[in-house]
């Protein structure tokens, strides 16, 4: 998938899953889901092409250096006999199950650890990796992005807690959608012709990084008149459907605030 598909598959199930992991607050979970979306274009730092890697210009570009040079030692120890003879950066170590799962791991145990030890520790634990997800699918969306921090912060400001509390509530399950963000983009990369070796390091027909692939009749070519279909067709209006079910039940209570009923 190219990145609009990525950004647009995240963000729907970042608003998906929210509600599940413990976010519940409608301004959350928008924000969990553009999260999400952001953290979709995550595994592409291992090209160093790709929009995430451009990003943040030299930052980006030194951490995707370092993520492909992983990625070739990985590659180069671990492959099997009928794995193919590549450099095993793109498409290979960041776009694995295992990469989401250590990734969301860091960020969840990471913040809530922060969090623990002080308040503005788990503040910072959780917003710099939000911020960094949030200019990632900024990259996408424009300014669109400004809508759901917006949203999110003037409650977060205006609660009793505070903002350093109402962040440091979103310790853990930022880790979570930070993971599905990443593992989403694994799976839209596996309908794709090129597949994906999500399933690294288990071993399949001789290789540690075999390509998961839809059936030759089902895949689609990145980029190509399918993948926009989906994306315009399918994918949109679901996000915006789930956008809608998230704000709707506020909207009377929002209105009652605002004409001081």
């Amino acid at each position: 998938m190219m990145r609009a598909g990525h950004a647009i598959t995240g963000l729907c199930a970042g608003l998906a899953a929210a509600p599940a992991v413990g976010v519940t607050n409608p301004t959350g979970v928008i924000l969990g889901g553009t999260v999400a979306s952001g953290a979709a274009l995550l595994p592409d730092l291992d090209h160093p092409g790709a929009t995430a890697t451009r990003r943040l210009g030299w930052m980006t570009r030194g951490l995707s250096k370092g993520l492909r040079a992983c990625s070739a030692r990985l590659y180069e120890a671990t492959k099997g006999p009928r794995d193919e003879n590549c450099d095993g950066t793109h498409r290979h170590m960041t776009h694995s199950l295992l990469f989401a799962a250590l990734l969301g791991a860091l960020v969840g145990f990471g913040s809530q650890l922060a969090a623990s030890w002080h308040p503005t520790a788990g503040f910072a634990a959780v917003l710099l990796p939000v911020l960094f997800c949030l200019l990632l699918a900024q990259a996408q969306f424009g300014h669109w992005v400004a809508a759901p921090v917006v949203a999110a912060a003037v409650p977060m400001a205006l609660s009793d807690a505070g903002p350093v509390a109402a962040m440091n509530d979103l310790a853990g399950p930022i880790g979570i959608l930070i993971g599905l963000g990443c593992f989403v983009h694994c799976l839209g990369d596996a309908i794709t012709k090129a597949g994906c070796p999500f399933l690294f390091p288990l071993p399949i027909a001789g290789e540690t990084w075999y390509e998961i692939r839809l059936p030759a009749f089902l895949r689609f070519r990145a980029g190509g008149s399918v993948e926009k279909g989906l994306t315009t067709v399918v994918f949109t209006p679901l996000a915006a459907w789930l956008l809608l079910i998230t704000i709707a039940p506020r909207v009377p209570a929002y209105l009652t605030t605002a004409m001081g009923l």
